[in-house]
């Protein structure tokens, strides 16, 4: 009798990526659960399209021969290709690779790219999982179900959106006083299989177009706070969540075409009394380390911040110095002085994310402590250079408005429509009015125009520079982190050495 021949099993690594159709036809497959200006829509709804475009370049360019050795990466798990988006940083060099692939896909679209939110995340629960595990002494299995949902969220390429921040309610009371306890997701029962969560989530970009979305606490947490130390995943379609949308597309043309079109959207994610298995629950009552991921997740998405804002500055740069040669000005001493102004805080955003990726460890920064290693070996950005450079380029937001305001005039404010523009007999008029500069076609100039009006004076301007603000938290959350985490007497003890009032301490001299 012959026996059966095993079936031959493929262990070698391979490539684990989607095309933008492929996800957008994931997309498709999900069950109703958005919510815009009263209906339910679908997630390829022509509203969402604009969104879809922009997270769509994550996927071409894994594919691209420009971009697919910064957008990809090689799985610590399976060994496998995957995206960069679903990468856990093992070195110094992963960390330079994220932030010069967020820049350059943030160049291509022109702003968010929107999917930083997932990678950030992830690697923050990668360590948080990790130690608590380690303090539990092997009594919960937080890390082996991360890992277990790392692994099919690597090989599937998903899109993963990050829910942190917590409605709030009273802004002065911790989480355990709020008059409603609903003010912060927390859990509310317990159960063999799972945990059952309720609250809300706000200001969560792309959830609409993502396919998972993780949970981590907001902020630091007490011992009698342990129901609000919470870290888990669910699909975004998952039953009981709801998303309240808001969508922040360009104004759309039809005649003056453009080289991108864009958009974003945010969501207030309504956890409804959801049912969560254990084998996607990453922290439970572990306050410490619930507060710790908080941390992490805004120091990684704070690093990205270094990626994204420069590229953002980049193209405000290119917006400035063209405005003023339309409008005739581009050698001025003034206009010269507002693009050096561009240049240094786009510059000095990178580089001080640039350094925050040289000198990673894997390592945090605990009160009284100082750097502690944390998590099983994964890199982790200095945390002083990436809230240095990520409070600089949020400070300057408004800054860089007024800018564009003083270099422009009046002319975005009351730029005539495109439709005016085609009208048969106002065309020829509106042209020979709108040129202001005889070493550009006119319609170039109206192209140009119309994009400046998109990124300075128009209802998508002002949701992108609260985002481009507040992402990732508000300057004065990057001021608290830099000002507690800063060895600041060391510097003291070197003014009072030079002062004659104490002796040189070991380390004064040469630590950074």
């Amino acid at each position: 009798m012959k026996t059966k021949t095993a079936e031959k099993i493929d262990t070698k690594p391979k490539a684990c990526m989607r095309t933008r159709e492929q996800y957008i036809e994931g997309l498709r497959t999900m069950r109703r659960n958005l919510y815009y200006r009263g209906r339910l829509i679908d997630r390829d709804d022509e509203l969402q399209m604009p969104t879809l475009n922009v997270m769509g370049t994550t996927f071409d360019a894994a594919f691209d021969p420009e971009l697919k050795d910064l957008c990809t990466a090689t799985s610590h798990l399976t060994g496998n290709t995957i995206n960069r988006f679903c990468h856990i940083h093992q070195n110094t060099d992963d960390l330079h690779r994220k932030q010069n692939m967020t820049r350059a896909l943030c160049r291509k679209v022109g702003f968010c790219i929107q999917r930083c939110m997932g990678i950030d995340a992830t690697n923050a629960v990668n360590a948080a999982s990790y130690e608590a595990d380690k303090l539990n002494n092997g009594n919960t299995e937080y890390h082996k179900n991360f890992i277990k949902w790392l692994t099919n969220f690597q090989n599937n390429d998903l899109v993963g959106c990050c829910a942190q921040t917590d409605i709030k309610g009273e802004r002065l009371k911790r989480p355990i006083e709020q008059t409603d306890p609903d003010m912060y997701l927390h859990v509310v029962e317990r159960k063999s299989d799972g945990i059952v969560v309720r609250g809300c989530k706000l200001h969560i970009s792309e959830a609409s177009i993502a396919d998972e979305i993780l949970v981590v606490p907001t902020r630091a947490l007490g011992p009698d706070e342990k129901d609000y130390a919470v870290a888990f995943a669910v699909p975004a379609d998952h039953e009981g969540v709801k998303q309240v949308l808001s969508i922040h597309n360009f104004r759309p043309r039809e005649h003056f075409k453009k080289g991108f079109s864009g958009g974003y959207t945010d969501s207030y994610l309504i956890f409804d009394d959801v049912f969560v298995p254990w084998d996607r629950v990453f922290l439970c009552g572990e306050n410490d380390h619930g507060g710790m991921c908080a941390l992490l997740f805004a120091l990684f998405h704070r690093h990205s911040y270094s990626g994204c804002k420069p590229a953002i500055g980049d193209v405000m740069t290119g917006l400035a110095s063209l405005a003023a040669k339309h409008n005739g000005i581009r050698k001025t001493g003034h206009i010269r002085e507002m693009l050096a102004e561009f240049i240094k805080i786009t510059e000095l955003g990178y580089a001080a994310g640039y350094t925050a990726s040289a000198m990673g460890k894997p390592e945090v920064y605990v009160p009284g402590l100082g750097s502690v290693p944390y998590g099983p070996g994964s890199c982790i950005p200095n945390s002083i250079y990436a809230n240095v450079g990520r409070c600089l380029t949020g400070e300057a937001v408004f800054e860089e408005q007024e800018m564009l305001c003083s270099i422009a005039g009046g002319l975005p404010a009351t730029f005539p429509n495109e439709a005016d523009i085609m009208n048969p007999e106002l065309r020829p008029l509106l042209e020979k009015y709108l040129n202001r500069n005889p070493g550009a076609s006119v319609e170039d100039q109206i192209k140009f125009w119309m994009l400046y009006i998109d990124y300075s004076c128009s209802g998508f301007t002002g949701p992108m520079n609260y985002g481009n603000y507040h992402g990732g938290g508000s300057p004065i959350m990057e001021q608290i982190a830099i000002t507690s985490q800063y060895d600041i007497k060391l510097r003291e003890n070197l003014v009072n050495y030079i002062a004659g009032v104490e002796e040189l301490k070991p380390g004064t001299l040469t630590k950074i």
